[in-house]
């Protein structure tokens, strides 16, 4: 039994994708974050 890989391209493709899809994700998760702590620092 073999296993098929995808051809290389569409990996690649995919690849990219999930890389900027996580980085968007973290940006804004860390954006969020940052207004969690003003917005804690300016009520107290």
């Amino acid at each position: 039994m073999e296993i098929k890989s995808p051809p290389k391209g569409r990996a690649k493709a995919w690849i990219k994708r999930i890389g900027f899809a996580g980085f968007l994700f973290f940006l804004i998760k860390g954006i969020i974050w940052i207004g969690v702590f003003v917005a804690l620092g300016k009520c107290s």
